[in-house]
């Protein structure tokens, strides 16, 4: 029993690693366009379904509209999105991709491919690891 309490049998340490590894790729990756992961997550999303509220964005990135807000009002800073009030209901805040934020959607598409190659793995490796971490998730049920 004292040989569970090893840190290399822990599955928390080895997706804590996981996790830092693959962020420190992110991050070098995501800054030749100019974006942070939870900026590069937000406009995925949006690339997907441009018009939107902040209240499906928030549910699609699993982030409150306390950490959405302020992520928000820095794309918009940048120019790749607008914010507007709903006409019926001032409580809905709408997000839309402008020009701009349209266009980097292409500067973008070889992210993917930077992050596989970074990482040393093919697709298949990328895919089953993705698909444990969904099923992981889907288990806990939080989401």
């Amino acid at each position: 029993m004292d040989d569970l309490l090893k840190l290399d049998k822990q599955l928390c340490f080895s997706v804590y690693v996981l996790h830092r590894e693959i962020m420190q790729h992110y991050r070098a990756i995501l800054a030749e366009v100019d974006l942070t992961y939870p900026q590069y997550i937000t406009m995925m999303a949006l690339w997907e379904n441009n018009e939107q509220t902040v209240n499906q964005l928030g549910e699609k990135l699993f982030l409150d509209n306390g950490t959405l807000t302020p992520l928000l009002k820095r794309l918009e800073g940048k120019e790749l999105l607008t914010r507007t009030r709903s006409k019926t209901d001032e409580r809905v805040v709408k997000i839309r991709l402008t020009d701009l934020g349209l266009q980097l959607k292409e500067k973008a598409a070889c992210i993917p491919m930077q992050i596989f190659e970074a990482l040393k793995l093919d697709y298949s490796d990328m895919q089953q690891l993705k698909t444990l971490a969904d099923k992981v998730v889907a288990n806990v049920g939080n989401h």
